[in-house]
């Protein structure tokens, strides 16, 4: 576009105001958009290496902030995305002076955004994904207890209950008031009892029961006695018929 130039823009509603819509300006749920759009200015792409770190820890906040809002109206993916340009601003390298307290500043903003991410991720099952973010957050911080409690979270999702009841009640030590962490943690121990429960049955059918084995053996052993001493008796019944047949035919 020239400068002062205008155009029409079509916004489908999903890059608009959404499923929940707008009361200032006035537009209804799923309303799609044209917007009339003049060009007034224009500047030169920010060269993230050569920013002071101050404004960069400010933009990555805007950008993590407008995550939030996605996040809020239940737009997940669009959330993942501005929390993925947070963490691009703030892993930028430096080409500028930097001092300790704006480093860890950056750092702090960067694990914000990570583990604003593995929650968006959650909310779109994207367990892998959610589960390298807080990983990401533990590498730095290893006692965050909403990284950890999310982590357990996960885990629990892709059936690993062992290892996600380890890392709740990690998260349960560092804070034992969470209700939350509370919660989640009884039901997954009483979810894992139960699968524990499952297997042992299963187990048990498919090797079946020792003791119901061994008696059925004995009992088949004993019907095959019984057989062959009823036909023992009775051919021997049958022989000694033949044999005084014979003794009085040979009389007479």
């Amino acid at each position: 576009m020239e400068m002062g130039e205008k155009a029409l823009i079509e916004a489908a509603a999903k890059y608009a105001y959404g499923a929940l819509g707008s009361s200032a300006p006035a537009v209804p749920p799923d309303a799609d958009l044209l917007l009339e759009v003049q060009l007034l200015s224009a500047d030169e792409a920010l060269d993230l290496e050569l920013m002071p770190p101050s404004e960069r820890i400010i933009l990555a906040n805007r950008k993590r902030e407008r995550g939030n809002v996605h996040y809020q109206r239940a737009d997940y993916a669009f959330a993942v995305n501005s929390y993925g340009i947070a963490l691009q601003i703030t892993e930028a390298s430096s080409r500028v002076d930097i001092s300790q307290e704006e480093e860890e500043e950056l750092l702090d903003m960067k694990v914000k955004c990570l583990n604003n991410m593995a929650a968006a991720q959650l909310k779109l099952d994207h367990y892998e994904a959610a589960l390298r973010s807080c990983v990401s957050v533990l590498a730095h911080q290893p006692d965050n207890v909403k990284a950890l409690f999310r982590k357990g979270k996960v885990l629990a999702l892709q059936g690993e209950f062992a290892e996600a009841i380890k890392t709740l009640k990690m998260a349960l030590k560092l804070e034992p008031s969470n209700k939350t962490i509370h919660a989640e943690l009884s039901k997954l121990v009483k979810k894992h009892s139960e699968q524990k429960g499952a297997e042992q049955a299963m187990y048990k059918k498919m090797l079946g029961n020792p003791s119901n084995s061994s008696v059925q053996k004995h009992r088949a052993k004993s019907s095959w006695g019984l057989s062959w001493k009823w036909l023992f008796g009775a051919t021997a019944v049958a022989i000694g018929g033949v044999a005084l047949s014979v003794v009085i035919a040979a009389r007479n």
